[in-house]
């Protein structure tokens, strides 16, 4: 059995804007992790097992980090994630008000880039870029 610690060259993080209430912090931070999950296959690990041999789902590989930031920081980390080519889901205002897929689609859709209100994006890429991208922001209490 292999006791090195594992290191991992990636990094998945997740910024939530600090006025959100809590039970919309932890609603944003599921949605978002969930499109780096659905696009990347390889940031999911086996099914567990427990002694009785009963199967679970699979979860990441490795750790999601989460920070917030104020409503201006958001922003400031969107356009890094821009500038640096980070793949990233984001969760505006607007999501809030819808109850599907496609209405969130249409949502994000309807306002330009600079413009959105966001609450929470998660960023998923190498370390360094996704660290370059949130510098500043403060780890989630």
């Amino acid at each position: 059995m292999d006791n090195e610690p594992i290191r991992f060259e990636t990094k998945i993080a997740v910024l939530l804007r600090e006025d959100l209430p809590t039970w919309q912090r932890l609603n944003v931070t599921a949605f978002l992790v969930s499109g780096i999950a659905g696009t990347h296959a390889e940031v999911v690990g086996e099914p567990y097992e427990d002694a009785d041999g009963v199967r679970y789902l699979p979860m990441f590989r490795q750790p999601v980090l989460v920070f917030e930031g104020s409503k201006e920081f958001m922003a400031t980390a969107h356009q890094r994630a821009l500038q640096r080519g980070v793949e990233y889901s984001v969760f505006t205002q607007d999501l809030f008000a819808t109850g599907n897929d496609r209405d969130n689609r249409a949502a994000v859709k309807a306002v330009g880039t600079h413009a959105l209100d966001l609450v929470g994006i998660a960023c998923y890429g190498p370390k360094t870029a996704v660290d370059k991208t949130l510098k500043g922001a403060r780890m989630h209490p």
